[in-house]
């Protein structure tokens, strides 16, 4: 996967494969797979950083390895891709013509929606 976000150390560029968290109230530094979002408190590392990572004295230090079976796209997802593009490629239904109006003025309008088409005279 690629991503647009990059190691949140000073000079460097790598991209991010990893996101560090603390629990302060546990004197604890996680470090899991890169988060979905970034976030304020969080601080995204490159591979080089996230395997030099150590944490302040007391403190432990919790690797999360990320779950083989979410690295690859399941039958759900799949599915849920062929559904969108099919639900894209299928006509967009005809809409519905209703019968003209007159308005204050003497000219007819057609409505559709919450529009109106004046007709010229």
């Amino acid at each position: 996967m690629t991503s647009a976000r990059r190691c949140s150390r000073t000079a460097c560029g790598r991209p991010a494969v990893n996101t560090l968290t603390y629990v302060y109230a546990d004197q604890t530094a996680v470090l899991g797979p890169l988060a979905t979002y970034a976030e304020p408190h969080a601080y995204d590392l490159c591979e080089a950083h996230s395997e030099r990572l150590s944490a302040p004295r007391g403190w432990e230090v919790m690797r999360l390895a990320p779950d083989p079976s979410t690295l690859e796209p399941s039958s759900d997802d799949l599915l849920a891709l062929a559904d969108a593009v099919r639900e894209a490629a299928r006509p967009a239904a005809p809409v519905a013509q209703t019968d003209g109006l007159q308005t204050e003025t003497g000219r007819e309008t057609t409505r559709r929606g919450h529009l109106r088409v004046l007709s010229s005279d």
